[in-house]
């Protein structure tokens, strides 16, 4: 018996439009996913044929007002995997790098209608257990922390050393997980987002750890986003509790690390809006909105679902094919009525396309916004005059198919002193928000992670300090924002 042979990429077997198509993931895709966009936007207009991991055929949507069309109307577009005919059909496999990411769920970013309204209902409220004053001090408190951890060595890899750091340890506590579980856990996590090879077993250890959390705070209340899940009167039950904590962890410490790292590159970088800043004409949660239009933390969103036959943006969409939202390409579309000048500030503007649209915009974006400026705001306050360490151009990007992040960067600054012991809380004028409950002794140690191992922070290479005595140019942004 003969098998037929397995058609190569790029031939019109792997293409819903029977033309070249050309890969999301790969060099390419990795090294310049913004100048690939601009490529399919010129190939095909707002909406194009793409190739995800194993080859699998989707559409890339790449126009502002196309990303709405899809994201607002879930009776088109439906955000439940099951319908994806590629998986129906058994062409998906189990060790799929983009498993995790499109496997069903009984979770709000896998529903539509009045489970979907229900789940995101509880999921809001508990998020909203936390003002913006108390997760304010959690990002001052543990902001001072790493600052503390590089401030006497004049120089620092702010991707690294901050950003990348900064959303775990604030997450940990919201969510009511012990802080030392937070480095491993959030490895995981960004390994499974990333899609790599191992995002199976990251996924295991995500799910196992916050398995043993959600048992603990069954058991033990405490003042955190389990616990809250677990108590609201929607009724969600501990497999529920367990997916959304999962999913707000993963939504929000990636993105969160992301947006940090983008929003200080541009600061450090960008010269028309370092005089913006330093002359008062802008204030940090405007430079924030700039980098959510330029720079979003999510380059694409998976995904969508044709409930049926349709059209969208001239293409014909068939019942089953998979529709990714392309959020940064949407962002810069050359629409006159949309970005038709992308050097034009956008200060004020949130109608940008980073948390997406619809009723699956991102519900914790307010927590996002105030780790990052809070956090950037700390960093500035202990280390004013922040420069770059290497030229722009040599800065380097990491990308896969939802993110591209800095792969690193390296700062020089006047060494400045610790914080005492005396001082390490930040002052309040009301209490902080109690930590959460320690996890039981009986749950046991949290399992070993079948994740890759955190690699050991190597040791920075030797930079020159900043000078000293040099004045502060964040001075006057600081007095407006206070």
């Amino acid at each position: 018996m003969t098998t037929s042979p397995v058609p190569p990429p790029g031939c019109p077997a792997h293409d819903p439009t029977g033309g070249g198509v050309r890969r999301l993931y790969g060099p390419e895709a990795d090294a310049d996913p913004k100048g690939l966009y601009e490529k399919l936007r010129a190939e095909h207009g707002p909406v194009a044929p793409v190739l995800v991991h194993g080859d699998l055929p989707a559409w890339l949507v790449l126009g502002y007002r196309e990303n709405l069309e899809v994201a607002r109307t879930p009776s088109r577009f439906a955000r439940d995997p099951r319908t994806w005919r590629d998986m129906a059909q058994g062409k998906v496999p189990a060790d799929h790098p983009l498993g995790p990411m499109v496997t069903w769920w009984p979770v709000v970013n896998f529903t539509d209608g009045p489970v979907h309204e229900r789940l995101r209902g509880a999921v809001i409220d508990s998020l909203q257990g936390f003002d913006r004053r108390g997760i304010r001090r959690y990002v001052t408190r543990f902001t001072h922390h790493l600052v503390d951890g590089f401030s006497t060595a004049g120089h620092a890899d702010l991707t690294a050393d901050f950003a990348a750091q900064l959303p775990t340890l604030v997450m940990t506590q919201l969510i009511g997980a012990p802080e030392e579980a937070g480095p491993r856990l959030v490895r995981a996590a960004q390994d499974m987002v990333n899609g790599t090879e191992t995002a199976l077993e990251s996924d295991q250890y995500v799910t196992s750890v916050l398995q043993q959390l959600v048992e603990a705070r069954t058991a033990n209340p405490g003042r955190d986003i389990t616990t809250w899940l677990l108590e609201h009167e929607a009724g969600l039950g501990p497999e529920e509790v367990l997916a959304h904590v999962r999913v707000i962890l993963i939504a929000a410490v990636q993105t969160t690390a992301n947006l940090i790292a983008n929003t200080l590159e541009m600061v450090l970088t960008d010269r028309r809006f370092r005089a913006n800043l330093s002359g008062g004409h802008m204030t940090l949660p405007d430079a924030l909105e700039q980098v959510l239009w330029d720079q979003p933390p999510i380059n694409t969103v998976l995904g969508r679902w044709a409930t049926g036959d349709t059209v969208l943006g001239g293409q014909q969409i068939k019942a089953g094919d998979m529709l990714l939202l392309g959020l940064a390409a949407g962002n810069v579309d050359p629409d006159p009525e949309v970005r038709p000048d992308l050097s034009a500030p956008v200060h004020g503007n949130r109608a940008h396309l980073a948390f997406s649209a619809g009723p699956h915009e991102c519900p914790g974006q307010d927590i996002g916004r105030a780790i990052a400026d809070t956090g950037i705001e700390v960093l500035l306050t202990r280390l004013p005059d922040l420069e770059l360490a290497e030229p722009l151009g040599d800065l380097q990007r990491n990308g896969s198919l939802m993110f591209q992040q800095l792969a690193a960067l390296p700062v020089v600054f006047s060494p400045r002193p610790v914080r005492g012991p005396a001082t390490a809380e930040p002052p309040a004028s009301a209490p902080l928000p109690p930590t959460s409950t320690p996890l039981p002794t009986q749950s046991g140690p949290l399992p070993p992670t079948s994740a890759p191992p955190v690699p050991e922070q190597a040791p920075a290479a030797a930079a020159p300090a900043g000078r000293p005595g040099r004045a502060p140019w964040w001075r006057r942004l600081l007095a407006r924002l206070r």
